[in-house]
């Protein structure tokens, strides 16, 4: 299947689909492990893993590519990437469902309480004090919204790809209207490919705040320059190239979420023992 965007503007037009693929036998396996808490823990655990992971790594990163040089709180990010790694190391148990994603909600709060820290350009016309949406309320909320509205319309495509069931997912539970399966593996791309481009479009000054616009209900939102821009540098993104973590091949980015999906489905088959999360 394939999502269509508004050239002149980025804007979700409509999706063209063909027949489901894969068979009947991989959703309905899909939909009883959804029901049973127990395996609904353990893949939400996984996929927590993959993004608590990821989030330190980008603190990390900038922790050495910035430092003090850039008036960075070091102590601040040092603290942060210690607790990151707490909640990891609680992810590692066998824990029940409700207490993940307590964890998941604990590790987002650390993460984006010094997500500004990581902006080192513009830092005047791109604040950020917490993460916020529906609608966002800064430009950096407003850019790091957007992004993710493409990340989740890519990976839903990709499980629809490989026969899965987007709408039913573990971390996220059912809700009429929502990709809950595809709002669970994005998770482990946020930080890599949405925070690290929204943090390299302010930084290198690709986007400015003259490109954005504020509603009278406080929404913020983009123009059509800033949108094309972002939507430009996101579909280069997806052409790098990396090592993928599992296959232990070179991939480009933009085939990792069909990657992932396919690691999944292979796993509530049985021909996996555990899903391997991208980290």
């Amino acid at each position: 299947c394939a999502d269509g965007l508004r050239a002149e503007s980025g804007r979700f037009l409509a999706r063209v689909q063909g027949p489901v693929a894969g068979n009947v036998l991989l959703r309905r396996e899909q939909y009883r492990k959804a029901d049973d808490a127990r395996c609904s823990a353990e893949l939400a655990r996984m996929v927590l893993i993959g993004k608590i992971a990821n989030s330190r790594t980008v603190l990390q990163r900038a922790m050495r590519d910035h430092g003090e040089k850039d008036h960075m709180d070091t102590a601040r990010m040092g603290e942060a990437v210690l607790r990151l790694s707490a909640y990891l190391n609680l992810l590692e148990k066998d824990n029940q469902l409700d207490m993940v994603r307590g964890f998941e909600g604990d590790a987002a709060h650390t993460y984006f309480g010094v997500f500004d820290q990581l902006i080192v350009a513009q830092k005047e016309d791109f604040p950020f004090g917490e993460r916020n949406r529906r609608p966002p309320l800064d430009n950096v909320n407003c850019l790091l919204s957007f992004i993710y509205t493409l990340l989740v319309h890519d990976v839903r495509s990709a499980l629809e790809g490989v026969g899965l069931d987007p709408a039913v997912g573990f971390l996220h539970r059912d809700r009429p209207g929502r990709p809950s399966l595809a709002l669970d593996i994005m998770e482990e791309f946020r930080p890599f490919i949405a925070d690290r481009l929204v943090l390299s479009l302010i930084n290198l000054k690709q986007v400015q705040a003259k490109g954005f616009t504020h509603a009278e209900t406080g929404a913020v939102l983009m123009t059509d320059e800033t949108r094309k821009t972002v939507l430009v540098a996101y579909q280069e993104r997806k052409k790098e190239e990396i090592m993928h973590p599992f296959l232990g091949e070179k991939v480009c980015i933009g085939l990792v979420f069909h990657v992932q999906a396919l690691l999944l489905a292979r796993y509530l088959r049985g021909d996996l023992d555990g899903y391997p999360p991208f980290i």
